[in-house]
Protein backbone atom coordinates (compact mmCIF):
# COMPACT_ATOMS: atom_id res chain seq x y z
CA UNK A 1 0.00 0.00 0.00
CA UNK A 2 1.26 3.62 -1.22
CA UNK A 3 2.02 5.65 1.98
CA UNK A 4 -1.20 8.23 0.97
CA UNK A 5 -3.38 5.43 0.88
CA UNK A 6 -1.95 4.02 4.33
CA UNK A 7 -2.63 7.71 5.83
CA UNK A 8 -6.17 7.81 4.23
CA UNK A 9 -6.75 4.76 5.69
CA UNK A 10 -5.70 5.25 9.40
CA UNK A 11 -7.32 8.55 8.94
CA UNK A 12 -10.66 7.43 8.17
CA UNK A 13 -10.42 4.68 10.65
CA UNK A 14 -10.21 7.55 13.88
CA UNK A 15 -13.38 9.21 12.40
CA UNK A 16 -15.64 8.15 15.54
CA UNK A 17 -19.33 7.26 15.44
CA UNK A 18 -21.43 10.62 15.26
CA UNK A 19 -18.86 12.26 13.28
CA UNK A 20 -17.60 13.06 9.77
CA UNK A 21 -14.99 14.17 7.41
CA UNK A 22 -14.83 15.39 4.34
CA UNK A 23 -12.92 14.14 1.39
CA UNK A 24 -10.95 17.36 0.59
CA UNK A 25 -10.38 17.57 4.66
CA UNK A 26 -9.09 13.64 4.79
CA UNK A 27 -6.78 14.56 1.69
CA UNK A 28 -5.55 17.43 3.70
CA UNK A 29 -4.36 15.63 7.00
CA UNK A 30 -3.09 13.09 4.93
CA UNK A 31 -0.73 15.44 3.45
CA UNK A 32 -2.15 15.82 0.21
CA UNK A 33 -4.66 18.83 0.12
CA UNK A 34 -6.06 18.27 -3.76
CA UNK A 35 -6.42 14.61 -3.58
CA UNK A 36 -10.09 14.57 -2.15
CA UNK A 37 -10.84 12.48 -5.76
CA UNK A 38 -8.01 10.34 -4.95
CA UNK A 39 -9.53 9.68 -1.75
CA UNK A 40 -12.65 8.76 -3.21
CA UNK A 41 -11.26 6.07 -5.15
CA UNK A 42 -9.65 4.98 -2.51
CA UNK A 43 -12.83 4.68 -0.55
CA UNK A 44 -14.59 2.32 -3.28
CA UNK A 45 -11.28 0.25 -3.37
CA UNK A 46 -11.07 -0.40 -0.06
CA UNK A 47 -13.86 0.09 2.13
CA UNK A 48 -15.05 -3.57 2.29
CA UNK A 49 -11.61 -4.75 2.88
CA UNK A 50 -10.48 -2.74 4.99
CA UNK A 51 -13.63 -2.31 7.35
CA UNK A 52 -13.30 1.41 6.90
CA UNK A 53 -16.57 3.39 8.08
CA UNK A 54 -17.23 4.87 4.46
CA UNK A 55 -20.61 6.06 5.68
CA UNK A 56 -19.02 8.78 7.91
CA UNK A 57 -17.07 10.63 4.67
CA UNK A 58 -19.00 13.74 2.97
CA UNK A 59 -18.12 16.29 0.32
CA UNK A 60 -17.60 19.54 0.92
CA UNK A 61 -20.88 20.74 1.57
CA UNK A 62 -21.66 18.13 4.29
CA UNK A 63 -23.71 16.45 1.25
CA UNK A 64 -24.23 12.30 0.49
CA UNK A 65 -22.35 12.16 -3.05
CA UNK A 66 -22.96 8.90 -4.31
CA UNK A 67 -25.16 8.46 -7.18
CA UNK A 68 -26.22 5.45 -6.36
CA UNK A 69 -29.78 5.73 -4.71
CA UNK A 70 -29.57 2.72 -2.23
CA UNK A 71 -26.04 3.54 -1.23
CA UNK A 72 -27.13 6.86 -0.53
CA UNK A 73 -29.96 5.97 1.70
CA UNK A 74 -27.69 3.64 3.06
CA UNK A 75 -25.23 6.09 3.87
CA UNK A 76 -28.02 8.40 5.73
CA UNK A 77 -29.28 5.89 7.92
CA UNK A 78 -26.07 4.78 9.26
CA UNK A 79 -25.29 8.92 9.82
CA UNK A 80 -28.76 9.07 11.23
CA UNK A 81 -28.80 5.66 13.73
CA UNK A 82 -25.13 7.50 15.07
CA UNK A 83 -27.26 10.63 16.03
CA UNK A 84 -25.74 12.78 12.93
CA UNK A 85 -29.16 15.39 11.73
CA UNK A 86 -29.94 16.48 8.57
CA UNK A 87 -30.93 19.81 7.25
CA UNK A 88 -33.68 20.99 5.30
CA UNK A 89 -31.37 21.23 2.26
CA UNK A 90 -30.30 17.45 2.94
CA UNK A 91 -26.90 18.71 4.09
CA UNK A 92 -25.50 17.64 7.59
CA UNK A 93 -23.85 20.97 9.06
CA UNK A 94 -20.11 20.65 9.24
CA UNK A 95 -19.77 23.28 12.44
CA UNK A 96 -21.11 20.89 14.40
CA UNK A 97 -20.43 17.26 13.26
CA UNK A 98 -16.90 17.61 11.77
CA UNK A 99 -14.20 15.68 13.42
CA UNK A 100 -10.98 17.22 13.38
CA UNK A 101 -8.20 14.53 13.90
CA UNK A 102 -5.22 15.48 16.00
CA UNK A 103 -2.89 13.11 13.91
CA UNK A 104 -0.13 15.33 11.96
CA UNK A 105 0.82 13.63 8.90
CA UNK A 106 4.10 12.99 10.15
CA UNK A 107 2.08 10.91 13.41
CA UNK A 108 0.19 9.38 10.68
CA UNK A 109 2.71 8.44 8.88
CA UNK A 110 5.33 7.23 11.69
CA UNK A 111 3.78 4.02 11.63
CA UNK A 112 5.17 2.92 8.28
Amino acid sequence: MQPFTERVVQIIRSIPSGKIMTYGQIAASAGSPRAARQVVRILHAMSTTQQLPWHRVVNKHGEIALGDPDSAEEQRLRLEEEGITFTLEQRIPLEQYRFEPDLSVEEVSSDE
